[in-house]
């Protein structure tokens, strides 16, 4: 009854590409935690990298009258009309993956740098030839990791050579591995490379193996995410960290706000973990 005079559910909507992926369960339960200690219940929803999924996600959100949404976009989406409308009605908050067609608060990780950092690293090791398997372009998170590979590569006077650039957009085991072999069939193969995710990375290291060489002998490799299994497998994959609890916290932190005071809304912000 004191919902129905107040017009709130106290109830949050998140939509997430993948439950069972290890980066979004971690955002997942800083989500949780946030929410629930502020007396919101959660419901989620899960694309499975399907735009039209996640339009039909959004309505059914919205149909269960929620009165705020956090999202992290499907990669396929293009059109963000949906998530505008969305916008116009309750606080809309964005992680992990943004665009400049909404403004509304985003909370991200500084995926260049991390890139850069990783590359570097590399370099540090005494790698020539370092290859990138590359995420989706149309996703900032792919685009600014291979412009802080291809960047880091230019400050140490080392070419960006477009034949070690392979496309790797799903990220997944199987993508990686393929993506590898193809690398390893190359007149001057790579000793090095930078893979967008830790399952890209997974993948490549099987080809490697597989190839009957050495890690990180023959070619030294780092995943980006630091997923679960980084530190368990033969040997440990060097992988950059993504604070995924503190990034979900993050994201419920500001989407209360914005829920508490209005005027918050009007004025969004990107905050960088």
């Amino acid at each position: 009854a004191q919902n129905l005079r107040s017009q709130k559910t106290n109830t949050i909507g998140v939509i997430i590409p993948e439950i069972v992926h290890f980066f979004f369960s971690t955002v997942i339960s800083g989500i949780e935690e946030v929410a629930y200690k502020a007396g919101y219940t959660v419901m989620f929803c899960q694309t499975s990298e399907s735009y039209e999924r996640e339009v039909k996600d959004t309505k059914a959100l919205l149909n269960q009258r929620i009165d705020g949404l956090i999202v992290s976009f499907s990669k396929e989406t293009q059109s963000f009309e949906h998530f505008q409308e969305v916008a116009k009605k309750i606080p809309l908050v964005l992680f992990d993956r943004e665009t400049d067609e909404l403004d509304v608060s985003k909370v991200v990780v500084d995926d260049y740098d991390g890139a850069a950092m990783a590359t570097q690293h590399l370099i540090n090791q005494n790698s020539k030839r370092i290859a990138h398997l590359a995420g989706p372009d149309n996703l900032t998170i792919g685009a600014e990791r291979r412009r802080g590979y291809e960047d880091t590569l230019k400050k140490n006077g080392m070419e960006v050579d477009h034949d070690l650039i392979l496309p790797c957009f799903r990220g997944t085991l199987d993508e990686g591995f393929h993506a590898m072999q193809r690398l390893l069939d190359l007149p001057n193969a790579p000793d090095a490379v930078f893979c967008t995710n830790d399952t890209a990375a997974y993948g490549a290291m099987k080809a490697i193996k597989e190839a009957g060489l050495e890690i990180p002998k023959d070619i030294a490799i780092v995943g980006f995410s630091n997923w679960q299994f980084s530190s368990l497998i033969d040997p440990q994959l060097t992988t950059v960290s993504q604070p995924g609890v503190d990034m979900g916290r993050t994201a419920a932190k500001r989407l209360i706000a914005e829920l508490q005071d209005v005027e918050l809304r009007e004025k969004p912000i990107r905050q960088v973990l």
